[in-house]
């Protein structure tokens, strides 16, 4: 039961789990040595420390859940059961319905119980557009599907793309969140990731206008992630400079980002309340700057995954630091020399700009590290360093993704570990037999 397995809702944070990788890491090798790498695993312990460090740095504010972070059922419904979480933030409609639809008690993940329990969770809102027009039929179909599951857009070509896979007057109304651009736009030009193109609160209100006054769509909520504060480490090593200039940029563009998106969430609350449909919320942030963003009056909700995992992308902050609760193990297969021992596979590098933030972090036995000339290899990745000397073959070696829901792509399951012991798995999507993106 997923309830059992995690249980997160008995947790208060306390020392980080991994404070120690001395003791943490042997742990977790003594836990799953009956387990054969290459092997995921999740830590109870350090998934409950983070869920419980994000509501503390959320102040009262609830948080939706990024699936995209996280890519496992039974972590998203034990994290929904814990108080101080609510919704979930998909990323592709298929994705959004599946979650929001009932499950068998014979499904893989069938027994499972938590927040969501078996009838599926309740409130998906989809953070990215769609153009997925079998998905789009069976949103419009679907009474439960359409009350459960909110649609983002920030163009009207949107809207038309809906109306040509199912008339107005033949489907239930859709739910409809706009999507604001949180990027900063300052000296140094666009910071920020390239998503919508509303930049301007007038730009976010005439969209507002468009859907309140189609047939067919209920305007519901509204989102702005900033990824330039969010998602962009204030503390990167043996770069101050770089930190410093980083920590002024996220100071101004949170002043500028405030104003202006109290001004657009007040003109399309007067739109949508004057349709008669008022705004159900108000969604920013992210894990990285759930502090700040919780301040804004005119935010109703957070977003965050990545926090609850623990990826080694998240470790360059300086306010917070999340403990490891994901990690995968690879297995020693060669000792081609004295001084290097080569691990199986290990290619598991994460999406965003290529360079060696992007590669998985070797994190015990430490002192190894990934030849320059090899990196992390497709079928075999070498590890050079002191302790390779005293690896021998079928030893395992530790290693944390750089982004947290992109390892479930590479895993059927994670054992789940609580203290010195495999309690459970957990199927990750894909093995659920679900491959979204």
């Amino acid at each position: 039961m997923t309830a059992e397995l995690l249980r997160l809702r008995e947790e208060a944070p306390g020392e980080r789990p991994g404070v120690n990788p001395g003791e943490f890491w042997p742990r977790l090798t003594a836990a799953t040595a009956h387990l054969d790498p290459p092997l995921g695993v999740i830590d109870r312990g350090a998934l409950a420390y983070n869920a419980a460090d994000l509501v503390r740095r959320a102040g009262g504010v609830p948080i939706r859940v990024a699936s995209k972070s996280i890519r496992v059922r039974g972590v998203l419904e034990a994290v929904l059961a814990h108080p101080g979480f609510a919704g979930v933030l998909s990323y592709t409609l298929p994705e959004a319905l599946w979650l929001a639809s009932p499950r068998t008690r014979d499904s893989v993940a069938g027994a499972a119980t938590g927040a969501a329990g078996g009838s599926g969770i309740d409130d998906v809102v989809l953070g990215y557009p769609t153009t997925d027009r079998a998905a789009l039929a069976r949103l419009a179909a679907d009474e439960q599907l359409a009350a459960r599951v909110t649609l983002m857009i920030d163009d009207v070509a949107h809207l038309d793309l809906i109306d040509s896979v199912v008339a107005p007057k033949a489907r239930l109304s859709i739910r409809i969140a706009l999507e604001l651009d949180a990027s900063w736009r300052g000296p140094l030009g666009h910071l920020g990731v390239r998503r919508s193109p509303l930049h301007e609160p007038e730009q976010l209100a005439a969209l507002a206008r468009a859907v309140v006054e189609r047939p067919g769509f209920t305007l519901v909520g509204i989102m702005a992630y900033e990824a330039q504060i969010a998602g962009l480490g204030d503390a990167p090593p043996g770069r101050p400079v770089r930190g410093a200039l980083v920590r002024g940029i996220q100071r101004r563009s949170r002043v500028e980002l405030a104003d202006r998106r109290g001004r657009a969430v007040a003109a399309v609350r007067s739109i949508a309340e004057a349709a008669g449909t008022p705004l159900q919320f108000v969604n920013g942030g992210g894990t990285g700057s759930l502090e700040s963003t919780a301040a804004d009056p005119s935010v109703t909700e957070l977003a965050a995954g990545s926090g609850l995992m623990g990826p080694h992308l998240f470790d360059t902050y300086r306010g917070f630091t999340p403990a490891p609760a994901a990690a995968f193990a690879l297995p020693v297969v060669r000792r081609p020399s004295d001084d290097i021992a080569t691990l199986l596979g290990g290619g598991w590098i994460a999406s965003g700009p290529a360079g060696a933030d992007r590669l998985p972090q070797v994190v015990w036995p430490e002192g190894l590290r990934m030849l320059g000339t090899e990196g992390a290899g497709e079928v075999q990745t070498p590890l050079r360093g002191p302790a390779a000397r005293t690896l021998s073959v079928g030893d395992r070696v530790w290693l944390r993704h750089t982004k947290a829901g992109e390892l479930a792509e590479h895993l059927d399951a994670y054992a789940v570990v609580d203290g010195d012991r495999v309690t459970g798995e957990l199927p990750t999507y894909r093995g659920e037999g679900q491959v979204f993106l």
